[in-house]
């Protein structure tokens, strides 16, 4: 029976024709829009939590403490709410640090009269405390400190970076559903001419008693298959796509996002691919057979 259901589908694709390739090629743009960009946002995902993972707060004292008063005041600095470690760094190692970041220009540091720079805490964030308003909230609390001149530091920027991860989830998703809308009423156009053409063999098939189902899971198939060639190709692209670029990309990509590699979509990501196109080979398939309900 089988057999015979998708001898019936292929028989209908050819019939459908041109409209068919015009439906697998619209599905293809759609689900290779939407992995596309599916695969930039992951990506920009994987940069904001290594970022947020690396974002430090400097708390910069008014004095340098003795080093007895070190460990109370690195202790009660952690006891803030919002602050997941703290790191104390004296003068001499801040200015130690500043030599080693002037590279071979370190002889400037010579010059100075003295150690400019101020005793500091570099401190952590906790997880709640690594968005702009717990930040900010974190900063108001380190700032009340009487041993505390000065706070900088912040996530705003790598919240930023996160609106435009979200930015391109919602386009490639608005991309996406437009082709596919595209797509699905291409499918139902081929399904419909597909109908029309066998309008006579179907009445025929129903005088003889044939099960209704036997008469429209042909239909049915024949969307399912134009849904899965279209996935595939898409998946096809896709992998010929990050092949051939990333490479390319990667260093570029590992100055600004601090990525060492562009990661492709995962097995459960073009698993979900693959069944979406099916079903929107399906849908179509299926809206034109309720379109010619007896």
């Amino acid at each position: 029976m089988f057999g015979f259901l998708l001898g019936e589908a292929l028989r209908d694709l050819r019939r459908a024709g041109r409209v068919a390739v015009s439906a697998i090629l619209l599905i293809t743009l759609s689900l290779a829009a939407l992995g596309g960009f599916w695969l930039l946002s992951l990506n920009l995902g994987r940069a904001v939590g290594q970022w947020r993972d690396r974002v430090r707060i400097i708390v910069y004292l008014k004095r340098e403490p003795a080093a007895a008063e070190v460990p109370a005041l690195v202790e009660r600095v952690q006891g803030v709410p919002g602050v997941a470690g703290a790191v104390y760094i004296s003068r001499a190692d801040a200015l130690r640090a500043l030599r080693q970041v002037l590279g071979k220009d370190a002889s400037v540091v010579e010059q100075l009269p003295a150690n400019p720079l101020p005793a500091s805490l570099e401190v952590t964030p906790a997880a709640e405390a690594a968005t702009p308003a717990g930040a900010r909230a974190l900063v108001t609390r380190l700032s009340a400190l009487p041993e505390v001149d000065e706070v900088a530091g912040g996530v705003d920027w790598v919240e930023r970076l996160s609106q435009w991860q979200r930015l391109l989830a919602t386009i490639g998703l608005g991309v996406g559903a437009v082709l596919a809308l595209a797509a699905i009423l291409t499918v139902t156009t081929a399904t419909t001419l597909v109908l029309h053409a066998r309008r006579q063999e179907t009445e025929i098939m129903r005088l003889v008693g044939a099960p209704e189902l036997t008469i429209r899971l042909p239909l049915l198939l024949q969307g399912m298959m134009q849904g899965l060639v279209g996935a595939v190709l898409a998946l096809a692209a896709l992998t010929a796509t990050h092949s051939l670029v990333a490479p390319r990309l990667e260093p570029l990509v590992n100055l600004t996002l601090g990525l060492s590699r562009i990661a492709f979509l995962t097995p459960v990501n073009l698993a979900i691919l693959t069944l979406a196109g099916t079903l929107l080979g399906a849908l179509g398939g299926w809206l034109a057979r309720a379109g010619r309900e007896p």
